[in-house]
């Protein structure tokens, strides 16, 4: 599989919901058309609700991984303003 590069990565870990919907919203608000922005959580509850949020924006859903005990990376890709 190829690796995915994001063009802006954002480190959330310590918030939780709403904020961490809200920091990534304006996060990829802040992006062009087709950018790829990388979430790393450590919240739960946000790894299910912000990749159900971003498709619900109409944004593309690339991966949700845990990548150890404690956190998450979501990388997404903007798909339209």
């Amino acid at each position: 599989m190829e690796e995915i590069k994001p063009d802006k990565t954002i480190n959330i870990k310590g918030l939780v919901c709403p904020y961490t919907f809200v920091k990534s919203k304006l996060a990829i608000e802040d992006m062009e058309v087709g950018e790829v922005l990388e979430i790393v959580l450590d919240y739960p509850e946000a790894s299910r609700s912000i990749p159900k949020s971003m498709e619900d924006h109409g944004h593309k859903v690339l991966k949700v991984e845990k990548v150890n005990d404690t956190d998450w990376v979501i990388v997404i890709r903007k798909e339209r303003d």
